[in-house]
């Protein structure tokens, strides 16, 4: 099945049984897939008339009391931020799944693209942390969404799926499992007599309708949730917790994929369907005596610094070849001090093995 099926499947084990999207390309195979299915489970689906719309109502859903979710495009992303920053601010677990394509604007809407990497971290204003996951295959599109209803379950926060328009269309044999052999992350409930935005790192949330007095409102709150708009102390102590909840277990949340070699001087960084063709000319460079790491990042935000820092500091050049110009090369440049070599590509089309490894060869002078 396509990957665009294959997430919406995970979404369903995970226990999702509420999607509300806007059709784009290329994310709609998982609208549609979702519209089918979620009826035959006892959920819902709703076609909203756009994408805000649509990140409200999962908001909304998620506080009535289900799992979440939603799925779109660049230009949908785009037009989906300001939520997302309200989803933020109100500690609301849900997933948005974002199949990314070329642009900016409408762009080549049919092609696949890398480009919204640091709009997943900074598309919404202020001060924020957020979870981002890059599947690079069909089954890992089923496995890792699966883990961000975790992660957000967990953290009580959004959670961004950061596919690329390559994984959600190619097509790949997918095996489910049993669904009893599914571990899900259950929503930690409130009591009676327990602060819903405030008291604990991550505290526990109520649902409307199960007699809680509690305001949940985007402005600065209190732990009670009422407003307090101007108190520098209050703002403080709220964003400090919520970015601190997301930050202070980064090397909890954070996964990758390593290929390491002890004699290696060069390094591979990639994430997504670009990690495919990058692990061929890894092998290719093996096969002529070029030992070099690799390493894929799984998740992208918070982004693994511990595991960036300590290949830099066994490289003498990192190579990252990625479906833009350049946003995840300029991350990487913060936390390493050996040369950074930047392999973009665009236009729609993935990069080549042989294209690859020949920059490689350019660069350390074979």
């Amino acid at each position: 099945m396509q990957g665009d099926e294959s997430v919406a499947y995970g979404a369903l084990f995970a226990g999702c049984n509420f999607f509300a999207g806007y059709p784009i390309t290329p994310a709609s195979e998982t609208a549609e897939t979702m519209s089918l299915e979620l009826p035959n489970t006892g959920g819902y689906y709703i076609q909203m008339e756009d994408e805000i719309a649509s990140m409200s109502a999962i908001i909304g859903a998620a506080w009535g009391g289900g799992k979440t979710m939603t799925a779109t495009s660049g230009p949908g992303f785009s037009l989906m931020q300001e939520a997302i920053g309200y989803g933020c601010m109100t500690e609301t677990p849900c997933v948005i799944v974002d199949v990314q394509r070329s642009g900016p604007s409408t762009g080549q809407a049919t092609k696949p693209a890398q480009g919204d990497l640091l709009q997943a971290r900074w598309g919404t204003h202020g001060d924020h942390e957020i979870i981002a996951l890059a599947p690079n295959s069909v089954t890992e599109t089923f496995e890792l969404v699966i883990e961000a209803f975790n992660l957000s379950e967990e953290y009580r926060t959004p959670v961004i799926f950061l596919m690329d328009g390559e994984i959600g269309h190619v097509r790949e044999k997918i095996t489910f499992p049993d669904p009893e052999d599914v571990k899900t992350f259950p929503r930690k409930k409130a009591k009676k007599g327990d602060t819903l935005f405030g008291g604990e790192n991550v505290p526990p949330m109520s649902h409307f309708g199960e007699g809680f007095l509690i305001h949940v409102t985007g402005s600065t709150h209190k732990g009670n949730g009422m407003r307090d708009v101007v108190s520098q102390s209050v703002h403080e102590e709220l964003i400090l917790r919520q970015n601190g909840k997301i930050s202070d277990n980064r090397e909890k949340i954070t996964m990758v994929e390593k290929i390491y070699d002890d004699d290696a001087e060069y390094s591979f960084v990639t994430i997504g369907v670009s990690s495919r063709p990058t692990l061929n000319a890894l092998r290719m460079a093996k096969e002529m005596g070029i030992p070099m790491n690799f390493l894929r990042l799984k998740t992208v935000w918070p982004f693994p610094i511990k595991e960036v820092e300590e290949l830099g500091k066994r490289s003498k050049k990192i190579f990252v070849p990625e479906m833009n110009l350049g946003q995840l090369s300029r991350e990487i440049q913060r936390f390493t001090s050996c040369d950074v070599i930047n392999i973009p590509k665009i236009g729609g089309v993935s990069h080549g093995s042989k294209e690859i490894f020949d920059i490689v060869r350019k660069h350390i002078g074979l």
